[in-house]
C-alpha cells in the first residue's frame, strides 16, 4: 500500500476514534455509532464453533473473514455469542445478518445485557416479549432499535430459531455511544452526608434522581431532613421501595408510609429512581413507573437542609425504618436537582462527610444463579465422595411465585427408599419413604413463595436428621433415623429429566420454577459455569448465570383495587368487593343509571350506580325511583329536612354545608349524563328578607354547580342570574314591587319555595342566609335531595341506512386495556359494529352471520378471534347486547346474557395495542361490510361516543333509533301497555290492575265490614248519554255477552260478598264466598227466571291465605279456576246477555233496593280482609278507586290502600303501614311549611261520609293543639316572657318533609 494511503487510514481511524470517544452523556440525541467493527479478537466469545473458521471472532456484519460468520458446534438453544465492548455504554439498536455465503441464519434470538460477564439480564420488550426477530436470507442486514438504551458493557445474543434448511449462523453489529458516570460503593457500614447549606434559589420542582444496585433486599438509600425536624426516608425492604415521611417524636414511631414501588430490586442490576417534590404532592418513579402522593401539608414549604446516603446520619430523635440495615450496594449519577453529589464527594467538598470506608468504584460480587424456567427443567448433580463416612449436607438459596415445587430429590440405594425435599403450600417439606411406606415427614417454614430469596440445608448424620430454613429466621426439625448415602446417588434438583424409563429421580410432585443460587454439597459450593460447559453434571431447559424470575404484580395490571397474586407463569386478579370484574377487575359489575337498572326490569330500591363503567370514578349506592315514565336517581345530603335558622353569636349571616353521599366527581358525573335534574330549595320566613337588600347585595344566597361550585343570586323555581324567586318569574309576589314572597318583609309566615332544574348550578354546596338577627325575623329552609332522571348515554343512538356510510371519531386509546359494549338491533345478517386499524395492529367487533358475533384483533402476535354463536337469530329488528374486553390476560366476548367465550393471551406475548387510524363506526374504511340497521350506547373503556351528534352531520346515518317496544315491550305485565318515547318507552298501565313502573304492584286495599266500592257505569236515565268522557266506560249499549273477571283476597269470613254488578232491568253477577267457607257465583241474567248458583267446592278460601280467582264468560259457557287448581267449567240455560249493567261494587252494598232478595243478608254482611288487582273487562274498580278521584266511584266506609295483596306477605294485617285521613295534620296558615308529613301528590277520594270524617277529625285535632297549647304556655310561662310580645310561635315540628327520601316502603295513599 502507497504510503498516502495509509497515512489516509491512519488520518480516517484517528477521527472515527475521536468521534466514538466523543459520544458521551452530552451526546445523547445522537447515539448510534457501530461499537463491535473495531473491537479485537478477545472481545468475542461463544459456547461453541463448528470450526476454528466459524469461531465468533468473525462475527461481524458485513465482513467475509473466516466461514463468514459464527456457527456453533451443535444448533440448540444452548448456544450463545457474546461481545464484550471493554467498558459500560449505552447501547441503542443491535443488528444481525446470516453467515456468509450460506444458508445459516437466524429467525429470531434473544438479547441478554450484563456489566459483569455474569448474572445476566434479559431484554425484552413492552416488559413482557423477550423474543428479536431475525433474518429471512444470509445477507440482509435487520436492525432492531431498543426501545430504550440499555447500559451494559457485554451482550449476549442466544439464538431461538434458525433456517429450517441450514444450521445457526451469525454476523452482528451493536450501536451506541460512549456512556459516563459517578459511582459509589457502600459496604453496609458507610455513608456520604451533604449538608446543603448553601442552597440554590428555591424552584417549584425540587428533583433528587439517582441509579441504585445491590444483592441485599433491605438497606436504606437516602434520608433528607429539613426544618422542624420534618425527614423523608427511601429505603429497600425485601426488594421494594418504600418512602416514608417522619416527624421527630419521642415515641416508637417509624413514620408513615407514603408510597411503595418496584419489585425484585436486589437483583445486582442498575435501577433508577427519580423524586420530584411539588408543592402538594410528590412523584416517585422506580425504573419506567411512576406513581403520584400526596405529601402532608407540612411538607409543602420545607426546604431539605441535609441528605444522607447509605445510612440515616440524622440527630437521634427519630427512630430509623430500618434498624441496623445500611446499604451494600452501589449509588450511580446522584443528582439534586442540577448538583452531582457524588463528584462533590471526590472532590472532598467541605459540604460532605463521608462516614466509613465509602469508594469511587462499584464491587460486583458474583453469585451465579439458575432458572427452572418450565416442566422440563432440572439439574442433575453428581453424589459426593464425603458421603460413605456418614455426614451430608446439602444448601441451597431459591426464589419462586410458586406454592408447589420440587426442590430436591435422590434415592438411598442402601434403604431401597427415596427423599424429596419440595415446597408444598408455600412451606418446606422433607419425605422419605421406603418400600411405599412413609418413614420421615417434615416441615418448616411458611409463606416462601413471596419471591424473595431464601436459604434451605438438609443435614444428615447417621443418626441425625435436619431441615432449616432462613437459619435462624426460618424453621428447623429433627429427627434420628440412620441414612447410609452412597456416590451412586446423583442429586436432582428442580425435576426429573423426561425419560420415562429413568429409575435413579421419581417426583410425584410439581416441577420446582423459579431461581436457586449458592448451591453446596458437603460444604463445597457447584461451579455452576462448569455445568453450562457441560464439565459437570447433566441439565435441561435452564437458563444459567441469571435470574429470569418477573414480578408480574408490580406494577399490577389489576384495577380499581383488585388484589394481583401469582405464579411463575401468570398472575391472577382477586375482584372480589372491588365492584369490578373480568380477569384484570376492567369491567364494572355495576348499571351506570337507574334508567339500565329500570329496563333490566327492576324496581325502585337501592343500586349501586358505575356512572363511567370501567373509569375511574368509583361506585355509589344511589336510591333508583322507579315511575311509570321516569327513573329517578336520589341522592341524599346530611340535611334535607326542613331546618329551623338559628341567629349566630359571631355574626350577622347563617350558613349551612351539604356533604352528599357521592363525591364531587360522581356528582359531576351524573349531573352530566343526567336529561334532567333538579334540586328542592325552599324558604320560609317571618320578617326574614331573602334577596332584597337597599344596597343591591343580596342578604341571602347559595353555592352550586361543580366543586368547589359558583355563587348563585336565584332562587328555586326562577332562571340562573335573574335574582328572582319563583313568583317573581309568575308575577304572582306578595309584594309586586319585590321579586321574592319574603322580600315582601311581611310579619307573618310565607315562603319562597321552587326547584332549581339548571344543571350547571347543580348540586346545592351551601347556602348562606343574611335577615336572620333582627327582632322578630324568624326562618327555615330546606335543601332536597338532587334528583336526576333520563340517561343521555343509554338512548344515545344511530341509524346507518346505507352500506357504505360510516361515523368516524377519533383513534381508541386501549393499549393494555380495551372493553367495547353497546346494543344493536338490525334486519341484515351481517355488517361490521366497529373497526380501528393500526400498521398491523387492529380491533374489529363485526355480525359475520345471522347468529354469530366475532371479535377479532391483533396485538403483534398474529390475529385473534373470538366468536359468540347464537341459537336464535340476532337480525330480527330487537335490540341486542354486545360487550368485548381485551386485556394482558385474555380476550372475551359476550352477547346478550349468553356465556361469556374468552381466550387467553399468549404468556409473553405482546401486550400493547397500537392503533393510528379513525375509529370507524357502522362500517370500514374500505366501505365495505357496512353495517344496516341501529347502534346505541356505545361505550369504549367507559366513555360514550356521541353517535346522534355525529349523525347529524354525516350522510348515509341518522341520528335516533325509535322502535323500542319491540325488545322491552315484555316488561309490561298484567295488560300494561309499552308505549314508544323519543329516548325510550314506558308502560302505560290503564289497562291494567295493576301500577307501578311496569304494572308489576298489585293495588291492594283492607276492608272493612262497612266498606263499600261503587263504580257507576251508567247515571240512571241517560242511557243515550255519550259516554265517551268516562275514562273506563265500556260498550255503548251497556250490554255484555261475555265476562272476564279477576281479583285476589285473603279473608277469615264466610259468608262475604266479594263482588256484585248490577242492571237497570234487576239482572246481575254476584262473586261471593258461602256459608261453607267455598267459592260461589251467580248469574241471573234474565229477570223473570230464577238464578243460575254455580258452584267450586273442595276449597277452603276463609284461611287467611292469598287466592286468587278468574272468571271468563263468553256466551252461555262459564269456566272458574282458583289459584293454580283446574279450570272448571259450566254452562248457563236461562241467557247470554248481561243488558244494561249499572253499576260494580265491592264488599257491602248499602242500596238494598239494587240487590237481589236472595243476596240481601250476604250483602248486608259485605266483606272484611284483602282485596287486591280487582279487574272486570277493561276496568280496575278498586285501582280507580284508589288511584282515580276524578272517576265514576262512590267509597263509602274505611278504605286504606296496603300490600296485603302481596303474596309474599306472611301477616298482612300485623305491622302494616296505612295511612288514613286522621293520620293527616290538621290544616294550619297556607304559607306555615309542614315538617316530615308525608306528601302525597295524588288527591283523596271520598263521598259525603268521608268528608263529614275530615271534618270531625280535624276540629278534634285543633281543639286538641288548642289546648296543648294552652298547657305548654301555662308550663313556659317564664320563658315566654322573655319573648317579644309581639311574637309568634315557630310553626313547624321537630321533623322535615321526606318529599324524596328514598324509602323503598313509601306509598301513597286514597280513601
Amino acid at each position: 500500500m502507497p504510503v498516502g494511503s495509509k497515512s489516509l487510514v491512519g488520518i480516517t481511524a484517528l477521527i472515527a476514534s475521536l468521534l466514538l470517544l466523543s459520544c458521551g452523556t452530552g451526546g445523547e440525541d445522537v447515539c448510534d455509532s457501530p461499537l463491535v467493527s473495531n473491537l479485537p479478537p478477545l472481545s468475542f466469545r461463544s459456547s461453541s464453533q463448528l470450526s476454528s473458521s466459524h469461531g465468533p471472532v468473525f462475527a461481524k456484519v458485513n465482513r467475509r473473514d473466516g466461514a463468514g460468520g459464527w456457527s456453533p458446534l451443535t444448533s440448540d438453544r444452548y448456544q450463545w455469542l457474546e461481545v464484550d465492548l471493554g467498558r459500560r455504554t449505552r447501547i441503542t439498536a443491535v443488528a444481525t445478518q446470516g453467515r456468509y455465503g450460506s444458508s445459516d441464519w437466524l429467525t429470531a434470538y434473544l438479547l441478554m445485557f450484563s456489566d459483569t460477564g455474569h448474572n445476566w439480564r434479559q431484554h425484552r420488550q413492552e416488559d413482557s416479549l423477550g423474543a428479536f426477530p431475525g433474518n429471512s436470507n444470509a445477507d440482509s442486514v435487520v436492525q432492531y432499535k431498543l426501545e430504550q438504551p440499555v447500559i451494559a458493557r457485554y451482550l449476549r445474543l442466544i439464538p431461538l430459531d434458525w433456517n429450517p434448511t441450514g444450521r445457526i449462523g451469525l454476523r452482528l453489529e451493536i450501536y451506541g455511544c460512549r456512556y459516563t458516570s459517578d459511582v459509589a460503593n457502600f459496604d453496609g457500614s458507610s455513608s456520604l452526608v451533604y449538608r446543603l447549606s448553601l442552597r440554590p434559589s428555591r424552584t417549584t420542582i425540587e428533583t433528587i434522581s439517582l441509579k441504585f444496585k445491590t444483592l441485599k433486599n433491605c438497606g436504606t438509600l437516602l434520608h433528607a431532613e429539613g426544618q422542624r425536624d420534618h425527614s423523608l426516608t427511601l429505603v429497600l425492604d425485601k426488594g421494594k421501595l418504600l418512602l416514608y415521611h417522619q416527624q421527630a417524636v419521642t415515641s416508637s414511631s417509624s413514620g408513615q408510609l407514603l408510597v411503595s414501588l418496584g419489585s425484585l430490586l436486589d437483583d445486582q442490576h442498575w435501577h433508577y429512581i427519580k423524586l420530584e417534590r411539588m408543592n402538594t404532592h410528590l412523584n416517585l418513579t422506580v425504573d419506567k413507573t411512576t406513581q403520584q402522593v400526596h405529601i402532608p401539608a407540612e411538607l409543602s414549604h420545607w426546604d431539605i437542609h441535609q441528605l444522607s446516603l447509605g445510612a440515616v446520619q440524622g440527630h437521634g430523635l427519630q427512630k430509623p425504618i430500618l434498624s441496623n440495615r445500611n446499604l451494600s450496594g452501589c449509588l450511580e449519577n446522584l443528582f439534586y436537582n442540577n448538583l452531582n453529589l457524588i463528584d462533590l464527594a471526590k472532590q472532598k467538598s467541605h459540604q460532605v462527610t463521608v462516614v466509613g470506608n465509602v469508594t469511587f468504584s462499584c464491587a460486583e460480587p458474583v453469585f451465579v444463579a439458575v432458572t427452572f424456567t418450565d416442566s422440563q427443567s432440572f439439574l442433575q448433580l453428581p453424589g459426593s465422595t464425603s458421603w460413605s463416612q456418614g455426614v451430608t449436607s446439602v444448601a441451597l438459596q431459591f426464589r419462586t411465585w410458586n406454592k408447589v415445587g420440587l426442590l430436591l430429590t435422590f434415592d438411598l440405594p442402601n434403604q431401597d427408599g427415596v427423599v424429596w425435599l419440595y415446597i408444598n403450600e408455600a412451606r418446606l417439606r422433607l419425605l422419605i419413604r421406603k418400600a411405599e411406606r412413609n418413614l420421615v415427614e417434615l416441615s418448616a417454614g411458611s409463606g416462601l413463595n413471596d419471591g424473595q430469596w431464601h436459604s434451605v440445608e438438609l443435614k444428615f448424620r447417621s443418626d441425625h436428621l435436619s431441615i432449616s430454613v432462613d437459619k435462624d429466621e426460618g424453621a428447623t426439625a429433627h429427627i434420628s433415623i440412620p441414612l447410609p448415602l452412597s456416590t451412586d446417588s446423583p442429586l436432582f434438583f428442580g425435576g426429573c429429566p423426561a425419560e420415562e424409563n429413568s429409575q435413579q429421580c421419581r417426583n410425584p410432585f410439581k416441577v420446582f420454577q423459579g431461581c436457586m443460587r449458592l448451591l453446596a454439597v458437603d460444604n463445597q459450593p457447584i461451579d455452576l459455569i462448569k455445568v453450562q460447559q457441560r464439565l459437570l453434571g447433566n441439565y435441561s431447559h435452564l437458563k444459567i448465570d441469571m435470574c429470569g424470575i418477573i414480578d408480574r404484580c408490580s406494577p399490577s395490571h389489576c384495577e380499581h383495587g383488585g388484589r394481583c397474586t401469582q405464579s411463575w407463569n401468570t398472575f391472577h386478579c382477586n375482584c372480589s368487593d372491588s365492584g369490578y370484574r373480568g380477569a384484570t377487575c376492567h369491567s364494572s359489575t355495576f348499571k351506570q343509571s337507574c334508567e339500565e337498572y329500570k329496563h333490566d326490569g327492576n324496581t325502585s330500591g337501592h343500586y349501586y350506580i358505575d356512572v363511567d363503567g370501567s373509569g375511574p370514578i368509583k361506585p355509589q349506592l344511589v336510591y333508583c325511583n322507579m315511575t311509570e315514565d321516569k327513573a329517578w336517581m336520589v341522592i341524599q345530603h346530611n340535611n334535607t329536612e326542613l331546618t329551623r335558622v338559628t341567629a349566630s353569636p359571631e355574626g350577622n349571616q347563617y350558613s349551612a354545608y351539604f356533604d352528599y353521599a357521592s363525591a364531587d366527581e360522581q356528582l359531576a358525573a351524573i349531573i352530566n349524563q343526567s336529561e334532567h335534574c333538579e334540586q328542592e330549595l325552599s324558604y320560609y320566613c317571618r320578617k326574614s328578607r331573602l334577596l332584597n337588600t337597599p344596597d343591591g347585595a343580596p342578604f341571602s344566597w347559595w353555592v352550586g354547580g361543580p366543586s368547589p361550585g359558583q355563587v348563585q343570586m336565584y332562587w328555586g323555581g326562577a332562571l340562573p342570574g335573574s335574582r328572582q324567586c319563583a313568583c317573581g318569574l309568575q308575577d304572582s309576589c306578595l309584594d309586586p314591587y319585590h321579586y321574592c314572597n319574603c322580600d315582601a318583609d311581611h310579619d307573618q309566615w310565607t315562603n319562597d319555595s321552587g326547584v332549581i332544574s339548571h344543571k350547571e348550578t347543580l348540586p346545592v354546596l351551601s347556602l348562606v342566609l343574611g335577615d336572620v338577627q333582627r327582632p322578630g325575623s324568624e326562618a327555615a329552609y330546606r335543601v332536597g335531595p338532587l334528583r336526576c332522571h333520563g340517561d343521555k348515554n343509554f338512548w344515545n343512538a344511530a341509524f346507518f341506512d346505507k352500506e357504505t356510510s360510516y361515523l368516524h371519531f377519533p383513534t381508541f386509546n386501549g393499549e393494555l386495556n380495551a372493553d367495547i359494549s353497546f346494543l344493536f338491533k338490525t334486519t341484515s345478517s351481517s355488517g361490521v359494529f366497529l373497526e380501528n386499524l393500526g400498521i398491523k395492529d387492529f380491533i374489529r367487533i363485526e355480525l359475520s352471520a345471522s347468529t354469530e358475533v366475532v371479535f377479532s384483533f391483533d396485538v403483534g402476535n398474529g390475529p385473534l378471534e373470538v366468536r359468540v354463536q347464537t341459537s336464535v337469530p340476532l337480525n330480527d329488528n330487537r335490540w341486542h347486547s354486545v360487550r368485548a374486553e381485551r386485556n394482558v390476560k385474555e380476550a372475551s366476548l359476550r352477547v346478550d346474557e349468553l356465556p361469556v367465550a374468552t381466550k387467553a393471551a399468549p404468556a409473553d406475548g405482546h401486550i400493547h395495542l397500537q392503533l393510528n387510524s379513525q375509529l370507524f363506526i357502522g362500517g370500514t374504511a374500505s366501505r365495505q361490510k357496512g353495517f344496516l340497521g341501529c347502534i346505541r350506547s356505545l361505550q369504549l373503556n367507559g366513555v360514550t361516543l356521541d353517535l346522534e351528534e355525529r349523525a347529524k352531520i354525516t350522510p348515509g346515518v341518522r341520528p335516533g333509533c325509535p322502535g323500542h317496544c319491540s325488545s322491552y315491550g315484555w316488561l309490561c305485565q298484567n295488560q300494561g301497555r309499552c308505549v314508544e318515547k323519543t329516548s325510550g318507552f314506558y308502560c302505560d298501565c290503564s289497562p291494567s290492575a295493576y301500577t307501578g313502573a311496569f304494572c308489576h304492584k298489585e293495588v291492594s286495599a283492607g276492608f272493612k265490614s262497612t266498606t263499600s266500592i261503587t263504580y257507576m257505569f251508567k247515571e240512571p236515565y241517560d242511557l243515550s248519554g255519550n259516554t265517551s268522557a268516562l275514562p273506563s266506560s265500556i260498550y255503548s249499549d251497556m250490554t255484555l255477552r261475555g265476562e272476564n273477571i279477576s281479583l285476589s283476597f285473603r279473608t277469615s269470613q264466610s259468608p262475604a260478598l266479594l263482588l256484585y254488578v248490577s242492571s237497570f232491568y234487576r239482572e246481575y253477577l254476584a262473586l261471593l264466598i258461602n256459608k261453607h267457607d267455598e267459592l260461589e257465583v251467580r248469574y241471573k241474567l234474565h229477570s223473570s227466571r230464577d238464578v243460575e248458583v254455580l258452584e267450586s267446592p273442595g276449597t277452603n278460601l276463609v284461611d287467611g291465605q292469598l287466592h286468587t280467582v278468574s272468571i271468563r264468560r263468553l256466551a252461555d259457557t262459564v269456566s272458574v279456576q282458583i289459584d293454580q287448581n283446574t279450570r272448571e267449567d259450566f254452562n248457563l240455560t236461562s241467557d247470554v246477555e248481561f243488558n244494561s249493567i249499572k253499576s260494580l261494587s265491592l264488599g257491602k252494598v248499602h242500596d238494598s233496593d239494587e240487590v237481589d232478595a236472595d243476596l240481601v243478608g250476604v250483602a248486608s254482611v259485605g266483606f272484611t280482609g284483602c282485596l287486591s288487582a280487582v279487574h272486570f273487562n277493561s276496568i280496575s274498580p278498586l285501582k280507580a278507586a284508589l288511584l282515580h278521584p276524578d272517576s265514576a266511584v262512590i267509597v263509602t266506609g274505611p278504605l286504606v290502600q296496603s300490600s296485603c295483596g302481596s303474596s309474599s306477605s306472611a301477616n298482612p294485617y300485623a305491622a302494616e303501614t296505612t295511612h288514613s285521613l286522621s293520620d293527616q295534620p290538621s290544616s294550619v296558615d297556607p304559607g306555615q311549611p309542614l315538617v316530615n308529613a308525608i306528601r302525597s301528590d295524588s288527591a283523596l277520594i271520598g263521598g259525603v261520609i268521608a268528608v263529614v270524617i275530615f271534618i270531625t277529625v280535624s276540629a278534634l285535632v285543633i281543639m286538641a293543639r288548642f289546648i296543648c297549647s294552652r298547657k305548654e304556655t301555662y308550663r313556659n310561662q317564664e320563658v315566654k316572657a322573655s319573648q317579644s310580645e309581639d311574637g309568634h310561635e315557630f310553626p313547624f315540628s321537630s321533623q322535615a318533609d321526606s318529599q324524596s327520601a328514598p324509602n323503598e316502603n313509601q306509598k301513597e295513599y286514597f280513601i
